[in-house]
């Protein structure tokens, strides 16, 4: 059966493939595609470099999230429900290896053709692929998948389908995706978009979010529930992809069960009391000073840790500038002034983990110290009148002391609130109509980290006459006041690749400022942003995209949006000694598709 969503556009469409048939034709079909050149493994590739091919199977591993969910259908903006179901019970047309930047290789469909200029990428579904239910995984699913979603599945998803020109089905086994705009990531993102099953909506809502999961065609199936205590993963026995390079050597553990807790305090008390199997750690301090209970010292659990080569990304506390008086940059600065990084990490870590200076820090993406120079310098300079200071000759964060008063960093501060209109009266900061500045931090309730970082940094805002309120509220609150962009303060996390691509769009693009459940949570709205997005987008140069990002890291650091707080330099594991995972690791460390993807247990 033929699908064609936009029958207008692919009559024009075809006839430009007639003008184009030598960029049609010069297209081949490949076991893998590549964001830039060639993919690293070859088409008989056993196992990713990353994964044991020979790992056991078997096993119960129990591992804590901390908040809650109402729901089982992770596609959808109605409801919370948990990350790892996308991940572990979920297929795409393409899965991706850890180990390169950016680059897929062949699941549900066991190849893929693009042409030259991407404009167009076309897959070919395995005739083997099937659903838990054992039902095969069709042409009329893909067709529909990407339509349900791109319709009425979550933002994030909206964006790809707006950038279709068309979908149709070419063949027994084969769709094609013709794209709207110059942007070679498109052919990769499709590939990445979970295939659903059609059936199972036929007069249903697909909006709708009960406790029931879609069906899916991964490794894993839901088990026993218990809505907001605890959700069971359990291996398939038929699972249809077990021998496929990309996955062996994966889903190696029989069951995997996610307890939920208040807090991370209590989830690693559950963790010293033998509760849960793993627990990541990510105060460097807690690490060296609280890991010696005696299981520890027994050796029945093990502390690992796993080297990565991906950029810092971002965590702090984001500033929202569609309000008053974040709105204005002296504002953002002389309250970066105000956070003296080096007290409050050295109260919290032990100062023993780095600051983040900028968004792509710890990468060759990011940007470098001093005046921007070359292609980086040539693609702000059109928008050099409109950048903030320090974008092109170059911003450094403030450098704090070891003390709690801080009082250079504090004089500048307060001469920059004072350049920006509000003045002290009554020990209070004030604008011009009396009102005191007073601004309040959203945190979900069990974030004991950063309201404790909260409180050392509300100490510093009060000899500036700044008023700071700590509000804490449930995960279905904290979610849905973020996603209106219902704050002043909140907490941020942005986790950034090696490969960035139209996910920016969603973390900073100027539709975000209005539109609700972007990621764009600082409210940013710059042309400059705008243009290096585009860059990165449509060039087919390596050097010019390295210089774009750059170039990008720039204007955000400078926009002084958050306030950077310590970097995950590296991934904190610790586990039962029965956990075993490879020797060789991928270049994105601990992250996705490492654990649990390719651990095992070994009694």
């Amino acid at each position: 059966m033929r699908h064609d969503y936009f029958q207008n556009t692919r009559r024009i469409l075809s006839g430009i493939a007639l003008l184009c048939g030598a960029t049609f034709a010069s297209a081949e079909s490949t076991h893998g595609i590549a964001m830039y050149g060639d993919p690293a493994l070859p088409p008989d590739f056993v196992s990713l470099p990353y994964a044991n091919p020979q790992a056991p199977k078997g096993g119960r591993v129990i591992f804590g999230n901390t908040g809650g969910f109402d729901s089982l259908n992770p596609f959808v903006q109605k409801g919370t429900a948990p990350w790892q179901m996308r991940f572990w019970s979920y297929e795409s047309l393409m899965g991706r290896s850890w180990d390169e930047p950016f680059t897929l290789y062949g699941l549900l469909a066991e190849s893929v053709e693009t042409s030259e200029d991407r404009s167009w990428v076309e897959f070919t579904l395995r005739p083997e692929a099937r659903f838990a239910d054992g039902s095969p995984v069709t042409i009329e699913d893909v067709l529909w998948s990407y339509e349900v979603l791109g319709t009425k599945g979550h933002l994030r998803y909206r964006t790809l389908w707006s950038q279709m020109a068309s979908i149709e089905q070419t063949g027994p086994r084969t769709v094609r995706i013709t794209f709207k705009d110059d942007n070679r990531e498109l052919a990769l993102i499709a590939g990445l978009r979970p295939i659903l099953k059609k059936d199972q909506y036929d007069g249903r809502d697909f909006t709708d979010a009960p406790l029931e999961a879609p069906v899916g065609s991964g490794p894993y199936v839901i088990g026993d529930v218990d809505p907001g205590r605890f959700i069971e993963f359990r291996r398939n026995p038929d699972y249809w992809g077990k021998d496929l390079p990309l996955r062996r050597g994966t889903a190696n553990f029989d069951e995997m069960r996610v307890e939920f807790y208040g807090d991370q305090a209590v989830m690693f008390e559950a963790f010293k009391a033998g509760e849960l199997t793993a627990i990541r750690e990510f105060n460097a301090d807690t690490w060296a000073r609280q890991y010696d209970f005696p299981s520890v010292v027994r050796g029945d659990v093990v502390k690992t840790e796993i080297p990565h080569e991906r950029p810092t990304g971002m965590t702090g506390i984001v500033m929202n500038a569609r309000r008053v008086p974040f709105d204005d940059w002296r504002v953002r600065e002389a309250l970066l002034l105000a956070f003296n990084f080096e007290y409050i990490n050295g109260t919290l870590t032990g100062g023993t983990q780095p600051r983040i200076t900028s968004y792509y820090a710890n990468s060759y993406l990011g940007l470098r110290p001093g005046p921007a120079t070359g292609k980086v310098r040539d693609l702000l300079a059109p928008f050099a009148d409109s950048l903030l200071p320090g974008t092109i000759d170059g911003y450094t964060l403030p450098q704090g002391d070891d003390s709690a008063r801080n009082r250079r960093d504090l004089r500048a501060a307060a001469r920059l609130l004072s350049e920006a209109g509000w003045r002290v009266e009554d020990g209070l900061l004030r604008d011009d109509t009396g009102r005191p500045m007073q601004m309040s931090l959203l945190l979900r309730q069990g974030d004991t980290e950063m309201k404790s970082v909260a409180e050392l940094y509300a100490r510093a805002l009060e000899r500036l006459g700044i008023t700071l309120v700590t509000e804490t509220v449930d995960n279905a609150q904290y979610v849905a006041r973020q996603n209106t962009y219902d704050f002043d303060l909140t907490r941020f996390r942005r986790d950034l690749s090696l490969s960035p691509g139209n996910e920016q769009k969603l973390y900073w693009g100027k539709d975000g400022v209005t539109q609700p459940g972007t990621r764009n949570l600082m409210g940013v709205d710059n042309p400059a942003i705008e243009a290096m997005l585009d860059t990165m987008l449509t060039t087919t140069e390596p050097d010019t995209f390295t210089a774009a990002v750059r170039a990008l890291d720039r204007v955000l650091t400078a926009g002084r949006y958050v306030i950077p707080i310590w970097q995950f330099d590296k991934g904190r594991i610790a586990h039962a000694k029965q956990l075993k995972y490879p020797d060789t690791l991928p270049l994105y460390g601990d992250r996705i598709g490492f654990m649990p993807e390719v651990w095992w247990f070994e009694e």
